[in-house]
């Protein structure tokens, strides 16, 4: 049976301007439009314009909301001010991550609320994870907007002037990771200073009835600064320069935010969370394998699954690979055993019987200049 693929609102202006078309996620998404280095390179240096409308959005509402989530998650919710935004876990008992998410506490014409983003292939999965731990008679409303709105991903260098003109506040006093709510072009929604590429950059949520409208203006002003739609492929490129873990790569309900090196997301002191004991004992494990970053020194592209060897013994494999852009090389992240995992060390890599050397390096790949 050929599976239905959920298409966001702006399928259509994909599919008309030269967008291949992949699913993913169970979406019809664009994994390119041009060349990958072109979509990349843009990004880098002007602006790069993203259809991220096939990550999750649930909305929750009401005073129980924020107890919820903070009992749900491996981070504090209670203390997340107005106006901020939260990286941060779902976890299994067994310490393994159900997904990665931001957390949004946002404030709109309704009211104060909270906004979880998830992964679409995830999306079904933490719908069910929340439901099933909703105490009985709480004040809590969860509604999955996902299919009534659209999300739309500015990155870059120049994301700041495709932004600004568009929205009713100065985006450029807005610190990292925090939102608001309010004018957006012609309509009402919610704008972050997020991103999943390594650069600055803006995240907007709109009504999918507005989006292609929204997109049309962005594109316009991406395009006159030297910028360029970018699809799933380039996205992966720049996320992976940046070391930012992709949910069943880097991490999985296998696999903890404790190895992925997320300690930053887990406040485990005096909170009770599902996983939480688990990871309290991940964490004091030292024989877990770690995640490492690793250049190459030849030109060929490590992938997924490909083995990790130390002096002739494998010690771990690859979870995400690519040619990077930037640094001209190929990298790679995996995860090694700790006795591997020491930066400078030059281990192989086993790309379909040819061993190539590869060096742990520091995380991440890529960091943007400050100016």
């Amino acid at each position: 049976m050929t599976q239905t693929l959920a298409e966001t609102p702006l399928h259509g202006w994909h599919a008309a301007h030269g967008g291949r078309m992949v699913e993913f996620g169970g979406w019809s998404m664009p994994v390119q439009y041009s060349s990958i280095l072109q979509e990349h390179q843009a990004t880098r240096t002007a602006v790069g314009l993203f259809d991220i409308s096939h990550m999750g959005r649930l909305r929750l509402e009401g005073s129980a909301a924020a107890q919820f989530l903070d009992s749900l998650l491996t981070r504090k919710v209670l203390d997340l001010p107005l106006g901020s935004i939260c990286y941060g876990l779902l976890a299994n008992d067994e310490g393994g991550t159900i997904d990665d998410v931001l957390v949004y506490h946002l404030e709109d014409q309704c009211g104060p609320f909270y906004m979880v983003v998830c992964n679409a292939s995830n999306r079904e999965k933490v719908i069910r994870w929340l439901e099933n731990h909703l105490p009985d008679n709480a004040d809590i409303q969860l509604r999955d907007e996902t299919y009534d709105s659209a999300m739309i991903a500015v990155q870059g260098p120049l994301a700041l002037e495709a932004v600004a003109p568009l929205v009713d506040d100065d985006p450029a006093g807005m610190r990292y990771y925090t939102g608001r709510c309010g004018r957006i072009g012609n309509t009402f929604g919610q704008w972050s200073r997020t991103g999943y590429t390594g650069e600055d950059g803006w995240e907007l949520i709109v009504p999918a009835a507005a989006a292609a409208e929204l997109w049309e203006q962005l594109v316009l002003m991406g395009r006159q600064s030297g910028g360029t739609t970018v699809g799933l492929a380039a996205r992966d490129t720049l996320r992976l320069e940046a070391a930012m873990p992709l949910y069943g790569h880097e991490l999985s309900e296998s696999i903890s935010g404790v190895q992925a090196g997320l300690g930053f997301t887990m406040n485990l002191q005096d909170r009770s969370f599902p996983g939480r004991d688990a990871l309290l004992q991940l964490k004091n494990d030292n024989t877990l394998p770690r995640r490492v970053g690793l250049i190459c020194a030849g030109k060929r592209v490590p992938r997924e699954g490909y083995a990790i060897a130390s002096e002739s013994e494998r010690v771990g494999k690859v979870t995400s690979g690519t040619f990077s852009p930037t640094l001209e090389k190929p990298i790679a992240m995996g995860y090694v055993a700790p006795s591997a995992a020491v930066v400078g060390n030059d281990l192989m890599i086993d790309l379909r019987g040819r061993m190539e050397v590869a060096r742990v390096v520091p995380l991440p790949f890529y960091r943007k200049s400050v100016t």
